[in-house]
């Protein structure tokens, strides 16, 4: 998949280009459903299939408090790239990019720089400067200016809404196998492993990996979470709690993860945490002896789920390593 992180890398509009446009924060079954779409377009008029997205979330320009995200725009990239688009575009948005109208985002965007033969879009999506540019002026526009528009209906799952608004509520109600199910794969958090207090090993008895967390992202249900590692080219079981450890009376939100069968140093690595189902809430322990009780028995269950889960777990770290 080509990438382009500016409109000005694009020399020249691509042939036949088919396209689709969005947010795509999650890259859940409904964007999904987007991309094997305009893939699907490319490949029966011999074209190219072009998705447009946009980083920063333009909500975390245009509303103070932001938006909690599902994924990284790293993560969103590789499962855009894994849906087979061919290339990808991401206009970095600021006020400038919100103050643009519907009308010159199709001519000069849209047409002029993309090339847009056909495009494919979700049921809501609107765009330009106070969101004139939806559904019925787009319809508009192409058949004036020679570009098919698909609209493509809103997808429900287990009586809900795939939307990345019902994600985000899942995932911070610690409801995990219901916000898999809208993603179409396990919701997963990342990122460099931290020095910790390394309590963990020495005091408690099980060393964890140390993620970082900012309160300004997307946090899961605070507690402890069976999880999948994907660490070092290979996929491991695991407890994960993300709290702040009031049982040691610190306050830092912290996500730290036992790896089981796991005594490799990765300190300033990489590594990748699949949440598969929420255990418990954190609590305060009266000291060390009676936590470790209650991690020995968080482990003892989460092998269990694990080892129910060890057929769809090994497919899903075989299509990871394969994508």
């Amino acid at each position: 998949m080509k990438i382009y992180r500016t409109l000005e890398e694009i020399t020249e509009p691509f042939a036949n280009a088919c396209v689709t446009i969005g947010n795509f924060d999650g890259v859940h079954l409904g964007h999904q459903l987007l991309f094997s779409e305009v893939v699907g377009r490319s490949k029966r008029c011999g074209g190219i299939s072009v998705a447009i997205t946009f980083d920063p979330h333009p909500l975390q320009v245009l509303r103070p408090e932001g938006i909690k995200l599902i994924s990284t725009c790293e993560q969103k990239i590789e499962l855009i790239e894994h849906a087979g688009i061919d290339v990808l575009v991401i206009i970095p948005f600021s006020m400038k990019m919100a103050a643009i109208t519907a009308d010159a985002f199709v001519d000069d965007i849209l047409i002029g720089t993309i090339g847009v033969k056909e495009l494919v879009v979700g049921y809501d999506y609107a765009f330009g400067k106070g969101r004139t540019g939806n559904i019925e002026f787009l319809q508009k526009q192409g058949k004036e200016k020679g570009f098919s528009v698909t609209v493509v209906d809103a997808l429900h799952k287990d009586g809900m809404l795939v939307s990345s608004t019902k994600v985000r509520e899942l995932v911070a109600a610690g409801k995990m196998a219901y916000a898999r199910n809208l993603l179409g794969r396990f919701y997963q958090i990342r990122g460099e492993v931290q020095l910790g207090q390394q309590r963990g090993g020495k005091e408690i008895g099980f060393p964890t990996a140390n993620l970082n967390m900012d309160r300004e992202d997307l946090i899961p249900k605070m507690g402890v979470y069976v999880c999948q590692v994907v660490c070092a080219g290979k996929c491991y079981g695991g407890v994960l709690n993300i709290g702040v450890n009031p049982t040691f009376g610190e306050e830092r939100l912290v996500a730290e993860t036992h790896i089981f069968d796991f005594d490799q140093d990765i300190y300033g690595k990489p590594i990748k945490v699949n949440l598969l189902r929420f255990l418990r809430s954190e609590k305060k322990f009266s000291g060390i002896k009676e936590l470790a009780a209650q991690i020995s028995e968080d482990v003892s269950q989460a092998k269990t789920v694990l080892k129910e889960q060890y057929r769809e777990l090994s497919l899903s770290c075989k299509e990871h390593f394969n994508r």
